[in-house]
Parts: C-alpha cells; structure tokens; sequence
C-alpha cells in the first residue's frame, strides 16, 4: 500500500472533441434507424377518404387552369400554353386577319345548305354541288398559302425577338389560327392590327 503510487480520479464524461472541417455535427444514423425512419404504410385505411381528396385535389387543379386560360394568367396555365415564346406567338397570330377562322364556318353553313336545298329544289343538286366543291377546295387552298405565309412570318418574328425556334412553336401557332377567334384558349389578348407584346 505504501508503495502504490496515487491515481487521479478520472472523470465519467470523455472530453467534447473539436469538430472537424465539414462534419455535419452529429453522428452518422445506424441503417436500423435509417430504414425505420423511412418506413411507412404501403395501403391507406382509407382508400375513399384518400381517392375522394385526390379528386378533389385534380378538379380544383382543373378549374385554376380552366380559369387561368379565360384570364391569361401564364402561372396557371396548361404547360403547353406557358412561356414567352408561346405569349408572342399567340399575340402574333391574334393581331392578324385569318382566313381559315372565316373559311370553316362558312363552308359548315354551306354545307347545311346542300343537305336541305335539294329537299326543297331538286333542280338545284347539281349547282349545289358543284359550287360545294369549287367553293370547298378553293377554300382549302386559300387557307393553306395564309397558313405557309404564317408560318414564314412567325419564323422571322420569333428569330428576332429569341434568337431560336423553338420545336413545336410555329405549328401551335398555325393551329391557333385555325381556330375561330372567339373561342381561341388562351383568350385573345389584343385587337387585330395591334403590335403582338
């Protein structure tokens, strides 16, 4: 006992260390901890309580879009109407006269006409149809040169203004243009003749 040399007491707690250059500060989870943090239920209890908000999530989804196409507010919008390419395009095609939005209700009343003409003229038939081709494919070939000098002219403008066409781009346009003005989605935003914005 004499010759046992003191010892100091050392303390329970070890000594905090400094931490390391990018060390998050904490220890590393065990794959235990891991994998029970991610674990969940693979099936609702309530599968009605969860399809019925899921329907209700889509519809209200739906009318913010629908919504969003009457007011032009882009944020909302169906993705393939988004964008500034898209807004130039659409302002582009909306400030000029088309002739398809004018050819196709014209050529619907026409052929209304010679369903119910002949039931009142038979005589009229062959005039009818006649006028009914020329008309029809006179029409259709109108509507195709205004859809060629569209498409050079959307070319040109969006080459201006963003330097690139992008893929898509001048045929969502000629698809506008064929559409009757009033009822275009995304709502026509400026008069004919205006500069597109």
């Amino acid at each position: 006992m004499i010759f046992r040399k003191s010892r100091t007491p050392q303390s329970s707690e070890p000594e905090p260390q400094p931490a390391r250059p990018g060390s998050k500060g904490r220890p590393t989870r065990t794959r235990k901890e891991a994998e029970a943090a991610r674990r969940r239920p693979l099936v609702v209890d309530d599968r009605k309580e969860a399809r019925r908000r899921d329907r209700e999530r889509a519809s209200r989804e739906r009318q913010e879009s629908q919504q969003a196409l009457m007011t032009g507010d882009e944020k909302k919008m169906p993705a393939q109407h988004r964008g500034p390419e898209r807004s130039f395009v659409r302002d582009v095609v909306d400030s000029r006269w088309n002739i398809a939005e004018f050819f196709f209700p014209i050529a619907l009343v026409f052929m209304v006409l010679s369903l119910f003409l002949p039931l009142i003229r038979p005589q009229l038939t062959t005039v009818l149809t006649t006028g009914m081709i020329i008309l029809l494919w006179g029409g259709i070939a109108i509507c195709v040169i205004d859809g060629l000098v569209l498409r050079k002219r959307l070319r040109h403008l969006v080459t201006e203004r963003f330097g690139e066409v992008q893929r898509g781009l001048v045929s969502y346009g000629i698809m506008r243009a064929i559409q009757i003005r009033r009822f275009r989605l995304p709502r026509v935003q400026i008069k004919h003749g205006q500069a597109p914005r």
